[in-house]
């Protein structure tokens, strides 16, 4: 027999700082043949399956997803009339004019521009929609949830919003004419240069909301709380407001001319340089008011 071969040095005796894993298995295959590494798939398949580990929960995700409705398919069963259910759907300028949608949730769902024109839409959820452009003139909104929706320069005119939720909600330019709002909810509202000229607003709440340079000529606020409400500058000409709770209201350069505020509080209000002739303030609680430099109903300017 012929001189017989040294062996070779294993890899970890080669490269001296690497080292191969344990779970590897290494063949010595002796009879003067040099030493083969066997398990070359095995290191291939070790490495994938590490990988694997790593990213099961995106392939979990991956695989969940297809079992489920996307949203747009969620929206074209909506706009189908297959279910009333679509939140957070993508619904601009949908066509909706007519539609019944009692009871339907519409949660944070985008129908800016869209046209709910004489919708039905009472108990309706949209909290937290974007409305803005909406058309939802005369639909049908009683006893609907609006919190925090976005309802900029949306048309109301003579919707019927009673016992509707929408405190929070953005009305900034909304056109409000002769819409129904009996016992709505409006506590934190923003409603600065919104149009409510002849709307009802009989026992509604107002607490906080922010109404400065809106239009309310001719509404009726009767017994409506208006605690902290900010009307500076709002247009409350011959609108009925008797026996409303207007306790710390910001009322200054208001024009009051022919409002009724009879029994009206206006404890802590601040009246300044508002408008008040004609008005009827016969029980009204002064109490504390800042009158200064406003036109009383006698045709004085109050010191």
């Amino acid at each position: 027999m012929g001189e017989e071969r040294k062996r070779s040095p294993l890899p970890s005796q080669r490269r001296g700082k690497r080292h191969w894993p344990a779970s590897v298995g290494l063949a010595l295959v002796s009879r003067g043949k040099h030493v083969m590494i066997r398990d070359t798939m095995n290191v291939r398949m070790i490495r994938r399956r590490c990988f694997r580990v790593a990213v099961s929960p995106l392939l979990m995700l991956c695989l969940w997803l297809p079992g489920y409705p996307t949203l747009a398919q969620t929206a074209d069963a909506f706009l189908a009339g297959h279910t009333k259910a679509c939140p957070d759907c993508a619904l601009e300028r949908a066509p909706l004019k007519r539609r019944d949608l009692s009871e339907a949730d519409l949660s944070g769902a985008n129908l800016v521009g869209a046209v709910l024109h004489r919708a039905r839409l009472m108990r309706a959820k949209f909290t937290n929609a974007n409305l803005t452009d909406a058309n939802l003139n005369k639909t049908d909104l009683k006893n609907a949830s609006l919190a925090r929706a976005k309802l900029e320069r949306a048309m109301l005119y003579e919707a019927d919003l009673s016992a509707a939720d929408l405190s929070g909600a953005n009305l900034t330019e909304a056109k409000m004419q002769k819409a129904r709002l009996v016992r709505a909810k409006l506590d934190g509202a923003q409603m600065p240069e919104a149009i409510l000229t002849g709307a009802r607003l009989d026992d509604a709440s107002l607490r906080g909301a922010n109404l400065s340079a809106a239009n309310l000529v001719e509404a009726t606020l009767r017994r409506a709380n208006l605690e902290g409400a900010n009307l500076n500058n709002a247009g409350l000409v011959d609108a009925a407001l008797r026996e409303a709770n207007l306790k710390g209201a910001n009322l200054s350069e208001a024009d009051l001319f022919g409002a009724d505020l009879s029994g009206a509080n206006l404890a802590g209000a601040d009246l300044s340089e508002a408008r008040l002739s004609r008005a009827i303030l016969t029980g009204a609680v002064l109490d504390g008011a800042n009158l200064r430099g406003a036109l009383m109903p006698d045709g004085s300017v109050h010191d």
